[in-house]
Parts: structure tokens; C-alpha cells; sequence
């Protein structure tokens, strides 16, 4: 084949893949902020927001090791349609709910959040393992790079779109947007040309691909010592995260759409910070800017757990959210294109399921504790402890020889093959 039309159609085939990841990744969005949104205005409770975002995590955590190899082995493009298909089926089910009473039912909201999230569970890892049979080696970085700058047009979008929808609509209606965007990307996917891997046919138990996955994880110690330092960046991380609306809600006494501009300030940055990474994503030490971006995120945290709680702390707060998402991008789309770059595409889905169990068992851990902590001391001071714990996650990975040095030996073995 001319390479010319080789590389027209793996463009074209990743531009539609593109597009319906962000058409259904947008209106996700909006329903799951919405959602959040309900909670925060209904309870003004950490705990209850806390709990959320547990569920909102806990399957990935548990259930990613045995999604791996479902993921190697069945077929690519149905893990993508199911889910959402399953996920709109929930959205339907809780807007019959919040039509026939006044309000949602609680425990149905809490079950909402748990089937998107097991849904997220299979669409993630197949999303990542995708990547490596879809595009040439050496584009790899550069689409990660894409594909972050369309989850961060998402996360630009939905919060603006959903905080003005929210004061206009109904959440009962609201939430069957999801329906839209299910049925649209779902569409679009059916287009979309995924290679099939005939190496991962072989029938295996699941506990032998889950030990296998282990195994392919920890004795490469350079990914394994990122994934360990990536895993505490989380516990550090995600509690101050999951507060986001209580931040501006009830500490800076903001409304629900500056609660949406907060997130969609910080998405801006992290769009531009993976249109940097999709333009110039060829560094020969990827450390260092991932090192740059535990220094810059572990300031902006500090800092904003250190301002007023007036209107002067709420603007200097999206001035900083503004930097920190400029940075987001640099540590989770690099460490995952070496992740990527590191194993043969038919063993991905089962390190996968390994590794994102691990960075996503820290999350539900710190959750456990977040909501009664930032009760009792005040939501501003978990963003402290997030700031100072993320400071101490890129401390460590300088001085961890393994980790410091991973990437730097990786693109030497990929330039010599």
C-alpha cells in the first residue's frame, strides 16, 4: 500500500475515534456534573460528596485486574458500545424516578454513579490498548497527546454547557442528554476500524491473566516505581479533588456556576497543556516535564488551601486552577505513553487492568477518610495536605534511580529496534 494512503486512512480512522469519544465524554460529563452538582445544593455535606466520588472509583480500583484480560481478548469495539448502552439505560431509569417524585431517591443516585463507573472500568483500559494498534509507534506520544486535549475539550465544555443547562432544566430531563450522546457515539464507532490481535485468543484462566498481568508489571521496575508514586499522588490528590464544589459553594460562598467555571478553567489548562504535549510531544526525557508537573500541581494546591474564603480567594483560586490544569496533562499522558511503549500490544489490556487497579485503590482509600476530615478541620486544608503530598510524590521520583532513569533507557531500546 502507498504510505501516503496508509497514513490518510489511520488519520481518518483516529479522527473518527476522536470525535466519538468526545461526543460521548461530553455529555457524560454534563449528566456526572450535574449529578454532583444536585448532591452539593441538596446536602452541603463532604461526606455525601466524598461517598460519591468513592463509588464513582471503587470499581476501577476492584474490578481493573479482571478486566484486563477480558480487554486483550474479546472484542475491542462492543467494550465500548455495551457500556454506554448500559450507562443510558441507568440515565433513563433515574430520570423516570425524578419525574415521578419530587426528588431522586438517594441510594438510586448512588447506584447511578456505580454503574457509570463499572462502565468506565471496561471503557478505559480498551480505550488505552486501543492506542498502540491504531496508530504507528512512533506517533504514539502525539495522539495520547490528542486524546488528552479531546477528554480536556470535554472537561471545558461540560461544566460551562452544564452549569447553564442546570439553571434552565429540569435534572430529570438533563440527565437524558447521556442518551444522546450514547446513541451518536455509538454510531460513529461502528465506522471505526480496530484491529483484531489473534496473539490473545488463547484460553486462559482469569487468575493466571491476573498474575500474569502482576508479574509483567513488577518485574519491569522502572513502571512499576511510577505506578507506585502514581498511586500516592492519587491518595494525596483525590480528596481534595472530590470537593471541588464545596470548595467554591460553601468556603468562598460561590454559586453553581462559578462552581462550573472553576472546572472549566481548569480543563482550559489542560488543554492547552496536551496541545503542547499533541505539538511537541517528542522529548527524549519525558521525567522532566512530569517532574515540572508534580512542582507546579503541589504549589497550586498549597496555595489555594492557603486563601481567603471571600470572593478575592475565589478568583485567585481559579487563577491557580487555570496553572495546575496546565500542568495535569504532562504526568498522566506521558507516564502512559511509556506505559504504552513498554509492552506488545496483546499483553497491554492485562497490565493495564493491573496498573489502574493500583492508582485507583488509592483514591476509595483516601475518600474513606476525606468527607469527616474535611468537616472537621474545613475543606481548604485538604488542599494543603494535597498540595504537600503531591510535592513529596515528585520528590520521589527523583531520587528513585529505577523511576528517574525509565524513560531515558526505554527510548534507547526503541530507537535500537
Amino acid at each position: 500500500m502507498d504510505k501516503s494512503i496508509a497514513t490518510t486512512i489511520w488519520r481518518k480512522n483516529i479522527l473518527i475515534f476522536l470525535t466519538s469519544q468526545f461526543l460521548t465524554g461530553v455529555t457524560s460529563m454534563i449528566v456526572q456534573y450535574a449529578i454532583i452538582w444536585y448532591l452539593t445544593k441538596e446536602t452541603g455535606s463532604a461526606t455525601v460528596l466524598s461517598f460519591a466520588t468513592l463509588l464513582g472509583m471503587l470499581p476501577m480500583a476492584i474490578l481493573s485486574p479482571f478486566v484486563g484480560p477480558f480487554v486483550d481478548r474479546l472484542n475491542k469495539k462492543a467494550l465500548l458500545i455495551v457500556p454506554d448502552i448500559i450507562a443510558a439505560l441507568f440515565a433513563v431509569i433515574l430520570s423516570v424516578a425524578g419525574t415521578i417524585n419530587t426528588t431522586f431517591p438517594l441510594w438510586l443516585v448512588f447506584i447511578s454513579l456505580l454503574v457509570r463507573s463499572i462502565a468506565q472500568t471496561f471503557q478505559m483500559p480498551t480505550v488505552q490498548s486501543i492506542l498502540p494498534m491504531m496508530v504507528p509507534k512512533k506517533e504514539l506520544t502525539k495522539i495520547n497527546g490528542q486524546l488528552g486535549m479531546v477528554q480536556s475539550a470535554n472537561m471545558i465544555i461540560a461544566p460551562a454547557l452544564g452549569a447553564f443547562l442546570f439553571s434552565i432544566v429540569p435534572i430529570n430531563y438533563l440527565i437524558l442528554i447521556d442518551v444522546l450522546g450514547a446513541g451518536i457515539s455509538v454510531c460513529l464507532l461502528s465506522f471505526v476500524i480496530v484491529p483484531s490481535n489473534e496473539k490473545a485468543q488463547i484460553k486462559q484462566s482469569i487468575l493466571s491473566d491476573v498474575k500474569f498481568g502482576l508479574n509483567r508489571l513488577f518485574n519491569n521496575k522502572g513502571i512499576m516505581w511510577l505506578t507506585v508514586i502514581g498511586a500516592f499522588f492519587t491518595l494525596m490528590l483525590m480528596p481534595a479533588a472530590s470537593l471541588y464544589p464545596l470548595m467554591t459553594m460553601d468556603y468562598f460562598k460561590g454559586t453553581v456556576f462559578q462552581a462550573g467555571i472553576i472546572e472549566v478553567v481548569y480543563s482550559a489548562g489542560m488543554l492547552v497543556g496536551g496541545t503542547i504535549i499533541g505539538l511537541f510531544g517528542n522529548w527524549k526525557n519525558r521525567l522532566i516535564p512530569i517532574l515540572l508537573s508534580y512542582l507546579v500541581t503541589g504549589i497550586t494546591f498549597t496555595w489555594s488551601g492557603l486563601l481567603p474564603g471571600n470572593q478575592f480567594g475565589y478568583w485567585s483560586f481559579l487563577v491557580l486552577n487555570a496553572i495546575a490544569g496546565l500542568a495535569t496533562p504532562f504526568f498522566t499522558t506521558l507516564v502512559m505513553a511509556m506505559i504504552q511503549q513498554s509492552y506488545p500490544a496483546d499483553e497491554l489490556g492485562r497490565v493495564l487492568g493491573i496498573l489502574n487497579a493500583i492508582l485507583n485503590i488509592a483514591g476509595p482509600l483516601g475518600l474513606i477518610f476525606a468527607g469527616p476530615i474535611a468537616d472537621a478541620i474545613g475543606v481548604e486544608k485538604m488542599f494543603i495536605i494535597a498540595g504537600i503530598g503531591t510535592l513529596a510524590c515528585g520528590l520521589a521520583n527523583l531520587l528513585i534511580p529505577d523511576a528517574r532513569n525509565y524513560d531515558v533507557q526505554l527510548q534507547k531500546r526503541l530507537t535500537n529496534k
